[in-house]
């Protein structure tokens, strides 16, 4: 069986500097996927080409059987693929409904439904509709940020450092609504920081240095692996004593 999601040799970054480097990697349907590695190593870079926010430099993606690698952000999210970025990702000004209904601008009909679908997945966004998005906390903007998201009822979720700044309360509450919807059947693609967090609970995990694939394993053996520490750990250890 092909994977839902498929990204082969691909080379992006900002202008004409290239980041990332012929990365490739795939998402099975229902799977919850792990990038991680240094910073500065070209993960949020890779997730953003994959899901359209940047230009492909080279290499292809698929989506479900088909080519998407020139589809934009929009047409990807049309296609069954959202992306949910890690700063910028709420309309503060709106409520929490209305965010959602945001979210669901694209559907045809059902959108109420739908709301409410979500809403059941968030409890502490399920009590406080009406509650303009400005005042919410960071954990309970990501929350939202993560169920806008699901309004088009994505069969893939991409995410760029979802726990980034938060309480380790809200932390391990994200994690745990990640799981939640891979566990419905929705695949998932992220990019941690928390490495270790992160591949407790994903199926795989795949470290990128200086914008280059150099591991692929599942997530409790990569965490059992000297080379994570190495590549990983060690690495990022020695840019911040830079």
């Amino acid at each position: 069986m092909n994977p839902l999601l498929e990204a082969t040799e691909v080379s992006t970054g900002y202008g004409e500097l290239e980041i990332v480097h012929g990365v490739s990697v795939d998402v099975d349907q229902g799977e919850l996927v792990t990038i991680i590695g240094p910073n500065g190593a070209g993960k949020s870079t890779l997730l953003k080409a994959i899901a359209g926010v940047l230009p492909k430099f080279s290499g292809t993606v698929t989506f479900d059987g088909r080519d998407v690698t020139p589809l934009s952000a929009p047409k990807m999210v049309a296609a069954g693929a959202s992306f949910v970025p890690q700063t910028d990702n709420v309309f503060p000004s709106l409520s929490i409904r209305e965010n959602l209904e945001m979210g669901g601008y694209q559907r045809v009909s059902g959108v109420s439904d739908r709301v409410a679908e979500v809403l059941a997945m968030f409890p502490e966004l399920e009590r406080r509709p009406g509650e303009q998005a400005s005042n919410l906390s960071g954990g309970q903007r990501q929350a939202l940020a993560i169920g806008r998201a699901l309004m088009l009822d994505p069969r893939l979720l991409m995410l760029d450092e979802p726990t980034a700044a938060l309480s380790p309360v809200m932390r391990e509450e994200i994690f745990d609504r990640i799981e939640e919807i891979r566990s419905r059947g929705v695949a998932v693609l992220m990019v941690e920081q928390n490495a270790k967090e992160a591949l407790a609970r994903s199926d795989r995990g795949y470290v990128l240095v200086a914008g280059e694939a150099v591991l692929e394993q599942a997530g409790r053996e990569m965490l059992d692996n000297p080379d994570v520490g190495r590549l990983f750990l060690g690495l990022e250890a020695a840019e911040s004593a830079s």
